[in-house]
């Protein structure tokens, strides 16, 4: 039996309530990734003004910098389990509010590290570094599981996809921020230190003001989660939530008729009958036939990409080293300005187009496709620069190497690194929906944390910047390679397709398949 709301919402047509849906769903993304990606280039700051006098200069020790990069990451994963689970249990609404104020009050404490030695700065940014990826992974699941609760089937995977797409633009704004930041902070510093900032060796080129600015771009990070909130209190719950898992389905009808802009009596049922929810709990014998392949499918395929992109994309500064001149003869703005700069180019290059090439493709190729492509042209390109990588491209570091390199975020984007995060939402049924993303995403960052922490140190060839001799960056990169070659057939053989059907058809589709 089709509840005529839920296929009032399956057939909508596109209209602003939906684009106002993607900004207030997509914000928290865009908080994440800002705050994600801006780290290392705050790390690069903190090192200036911390760690001037030791050997390596200017280097957070690698113990610490792994510390901190991790800490976020595993508060991420808790949030996504815990608050996934609770957006069964309660609504997705409810806590929706609370995962959006941790994120803003947690940026803000970010800023907030008062103290002036290093331990404990460093202790207290990752303290609410921590908290902040509690908050991020909360946003995760929920945010995919409203877009896509609200989404009309035709044109779902697009609006996923855009609420996504977001983290690109964070990725920019954190990069951006940070140029703007240090060009104001320098120029000012130039003016009060008497001509030339960098000739004023007496200060070890560290200027006072590193340790406001890069308090200043952490805190600016609350800004846009904090103007959405209202809007965020102002959703109504999701009708699917309403109507299949608090079984309310008069309330269902009557949230979607302001949101959809038609009549009650279209949409409310002519003879209300009483709904029966399948009985079996979460991870129940039935719950793991019905839907337990799905689920290996998503973590598996999510695991698998987290590992290569939070590796490719937190430490892209060790491989643009060469790019960027000597750190040691430029001012701590200079440095992170430059850092800032290339990140951000291959942001609008590769990173932000690979998103909207998937909004414009997903609907129309389908996910699995997508998903397949998107790992096999990763793999490839990974070989293709990590084979020959002392070889050939350490000497050659050209314009070839950075196309090949952006390439690789391109892919991830159009491809697994987005479809990971939509087909969760799209796969089970409403009242494990917001869980199984949870889940799903949480074995992400598992891979995420495995990727960062694992490449930075398994990089090194030789003994460098404080770090051990290690398997070194061909290998490493061939590693990637054949994680993405992995993530191809974890796709090929596990991953269902969820294009053009409603999320009640999947939901059935899965317990047919895997026998009922």
């Amino acid at each position: 039996m089709g509840l005529k709301v839920l296929s009032a919402l399956d057939t909508a047509k596109t209209q602003l309530y939906h684009f106002k849906a993607i900004i207030v769903a997509g914000m928290g993304l865009f908080t994440d990734a800002y705050d994600l990606f801006c780290i290392p280039l705050i790390l690069g700051l903190i090192g200036r003004v911390y760690y001037g006098q030791d050997e390596p200069k200017y280097q957070i020790p690698p113990g610490i910098m792994s510390a901190t990069l991790a800490i976020a990451l595993l508060g991420t994963a808790i949030g996504q389990l815990v608050f996934g689970r609770l957006g069964d249990r309660i609504g997705r609404r409810r806590v929706y509010g609370i995962a959006l104020m941790i994120m803003v009050l947690s940026s803000l404490g970010c800023g907030f590290s008062i103290c002036q030695s290093r331990e404990c700065v460093l202790v207290s940014l990752s303290f609410f570094r921590f908290l902040l990826g509690v908050g991020i992974g909360g946003d995760y699941p929920l945010s995919a599981t409203i877009m896509s609760e609200f989404a009309n089937r035709r044109t779902r995977g697009a609006f996923i996809a855009a609420v996504f797409s977001m983290q690109g633009f964070g990725i920019l704004a954190g990069s951006t921020v940070t140029m703007v930041v240090c060009a104001i902070f320098e120029h000012v510093s130039r003016s009060h230190g008497h001509g030339d900032a960098s000739h004023t060796v007496s200060v070890d080129h560290t200027p006072k003001g590193v340790d406001i600015a890069w308090r200043l771009i952490l805190m600016l990070g609350a800004v846009p989660a904090a103007l959405t909130y209202y809007w965020r209190m102002m959703m109504p719950e999701t009708a699917r939530y309403t109507a299949l898992v608090e079984l309310n389905v008069l309330q269902a009808a009557k949230d979607m008729e302001k949101v959809l802009d038609v009549s009650i009596s279209q949409i409310a049922e002519d003879d209300p009958q009483p709904l029966h929810q399948p009985s079996y709990p979460l991870f129940s014998k039935q719950f793991l036939r019905r839907h337990g392949r799905d689920l290996f499918s998503c973590a598996a395929s999510w695991f698998l990409i987290d590992i290569v992109f939070y590796s490719s994309n937190l430490f892209q500064y060790q491989i643009y080293k060469e790019y960027l001149g000597d750190r040691k003869k430029m001012n701590a703005y200079q440095d992170a300005f430059n850092v800032a700069k290339l990140q951000a180019i291959v942001a609008i290059c590769s990173t932000v187009p690979g998103y909207w090439f998937t909004v414009y493709f997903i609907d129309r190729i389908g996910r699995v496709k997508i998903q397949q492509m998107g790992f096999l042209f990763m793999a490839i390109v990974y070989l293709a620069i990590g084979i020959p990588y002392y070889t050939y491209w350490k000497d050659n570091t050209n314009a070839g190497f950075m196309v090949l390199y952006g390439l690789t975020f391109f892919f991830s984007n159009f491809g697994p690194n987005t479809t990971t995060f939509i087909v969760p939402a799209e796969l089970f049924p409403a009242r494990f929906r917001s869980t199984c993303h949870g889940i799903s995403g949480a074995a992400g960052k598992v891979g995420a944390i495995i990727g960062s922490v694992g490449f930075l140190w398994a990089s090194h060839n030789r003994k460098e910047d404080g770090y051990p001799k290690a398997i070194g960056m061909e290998i490493s990169l061939v590693i990637l390679g054949l994680v993405c070659i992995m993530g191809v057939l974890v796709t090929t053989f596990f991953t269902r397709e969820t294009m053009g059907r409603s999320l009640e058809e999947n939901e059935n589709e899965s317990e047919n398949e895997n026998g009922n």
